[in-house]
């Protein structure tokens, strides 16, 4: 079984691409804190690599930027190539499979205050009070 679980930080943005077949492919680091602490109190970091692919490589693209914490489920990959000298390199990364966006909120955003609800659902109290009187009921008109 070939199965990974990682909850970390991007080190910056993704890099979203597309091969010649037009298939978009996006890829980035994770720093993924260890569970244990040094004498200092300092913890260490591995830094994963991460790819995905089509959909997923364009969603990521789109809602993760540096400093966003993600959750990835995927499978540990290991391919190899030449580099320009004729020498073989080995890299070692992580595809996803599964994403979580774990951010709670975007910076930007903000929470509506009453008012501002109250202004959205205005149109709507008219209605409910146009419903609520043509349809007044009193103890005679009820069956029992």
């Amino acid at each position: 079984m070939n199965k990974v679980l990682l909850i970390g930080r991007l080190t910056a943005n993704p890099e979203l691409r597309y091969t010649t077949n037009n298939t978009a492919v996006t890829s980035f680091t994770l720093a993924v804190n260890r569970n244990h602490t040094k004498e200092d109190g300092t913890r260490e970091a591995d830094f994963i690599n991460i790819v995905a692919w089509n959909k997923k490589a364009e969603l990521i693209n789109q809602h993760l930027k540096k400093g966003d914490r993600a959750g990835i489920t995927g499978r540990l990959q290991v391919r190899n190539y030449q580099n320009d000298k004729g020498e073989n390199r080995y890299v070692t990364e992580v595809v996803a499979e599964e994403i979580d966006f774990l951010n709670t909120k975007k910076p930007e955003e903000k929470l509506a205050s009453a008012e501002e609800i109250a202004d959205k659902n205005k149109p709507y109290e008219d209605f409910a009070r146009e419903y609520q009187e043509e349809f007044v009921y009193t103890d005679d008109d009820l069956p029992f």
